[in-house]
């Protein structure tokens, strides 16, 4: 009986199965060989959920990282935005990592997946309790945001209210996400946190006051996991910027707040810290402040849309077990309930 390959290029996973179960460590090396890129045969899954990453050795004893983007998540035209944002961040010397081009192309397609491969980086974690190392960050960072700024994204969609908030809302109560002995509560503190971040969101616009927050290309996840730290002393020493795979249209403040950690005091410290970094290269408008306690409610919102969105992918309940019971979404309440608080403080001022 005729049985159709994994390795067939028009191979489609059965309808009962989830996509990346097709994807196996034969699957990721011939994609690989289509590009003329030769696995020794070892390769190691790299911290991702959203897509499949790998970091493969070849058989010159190089190493590189392969990612196999989501079926259905970005469009070809939304990944070739970031992998050309990329490139013209490391074109402006901004030390990120662009995909490598073969045959001009840096987007390919094996198997049903749609993936690229870049050159392995290694660095750690950098230490943002550290004030030099929160200035160089910040520095970059500026850096990012001019190259940024200099041409809209044309196919990619902005992070804002409609987006990670309202859309996110709408789904989990839409799909019956939320168990029912939770739904109300829930759907209420949601609602009265976005309530908030709306009330925040139109106090700055026009003519409310003279500020209007300028919106520009952004990394979108900087998080310190997205930025690999490799000692000073070296060459190229210093932080390098990863997974550009969130990159969307938004205000500035959004690539720095989530950098920051502790209580207001330490906040205040490291968001000091990356802004004296920051507005080496450029201007900061300090009223942008205003925005990251509603960034973080989005955020948080977003969130559990995203694990209810990507539950049928199996290593989902494996990693989060914890997730959709009634005690998450009481904890979830408490949460929103406490962004509410936080947004009706006033703002981190540095």
């Amino acid at each position: 009986m005729w049985r159709q390959s994994p390795h067939d290029p028009f191979f489609r996973a059965p309808a009962n199965t989830h996509p990346y179960e097709s994807l196996t460590p034969d699957v990721v090396l011939d994609a690989l060989a289509t590009l003329g890129l030769h696995g020794d045969g070892r390769l190691t899954g790299l911290n991702s959920y959203e897509n499949r990453v790998y970091q493969v050795y070849l058989e010159d004893r190089s190493a590189v990282v392969v990612k196999f983007y989501r079926p259905g998540r970005w469009s070809e035209a939304e990944i070739l935005e970031e992998h050309g944002f990329s490139l013209e961040l490391a074109t402006g010397e901004v030390p990120a990592v662009p995909p490598l081009a073969f045959d001009g192309k840096t987007l390919h397609h094996h198997a049903g997946f749609a993936f690229s491969v870049s050159p392995y980086r290694g660095g750690r974690a950098p230490e943002l309790d550290d004030f030099e190392v929160l200035e160089w960050v910040g520095r970059f960072l500026a850096r990012i945001h001019t190259v940024g700024s200099a041409k809209p994204f044309e196919a990619r969609p902005a992070l804002d209210l409609h987006t990670f908030g309202l859309d996110s809302r709408d789904y989990l109560l839409e799909n019956d996400k939320i168990p029912m002995d939770v739904q109300r509560d829930w759907e209420t503190a949601c609602n009265a946190a976005l309530d908030m971040v709306r009330q925040t969101a139109l106090a700055l616009q026009p003519p409310a006051s003279d500020f209007k927050p300028r919106k520009l290309r952004l990394h979108g996840d900087v998080h310190p996991g997205n930025i690999l730290w490799t000692p000073t002393d070296r060459p190229g020493g210093g932080p390098h910027f990863v997974d550009l795979d969130d990159a969307r249209t938004g205000f500035a403040v959004q690539d720095l707040w989530m950098l920051l950690s502790g209580d207001r005091a330490q906040r205040t410290a490291q968001l000091s810290g990356l802004l004296d970094g920051y507005e080496q290269f450029r201007e900061f408008d300090r009223r942008e402040l205003a925005l990251i306690e509603p960034l973080r409610t989005l955020r948080l919102i977003h969130y559990s849309a995203w694990l209810a969105r990507r539950w049928e992918d199996p290593i989902f309940p494996i990693n989060f077990p914890w997730f959709g019971s009634s005690d998450y979404w009481k904890g979830q309440i408490l949460v929103l309930e406490d962004q509410c608080e936080q947004m009706a403080e006033e703002p981190l001022y540095a």
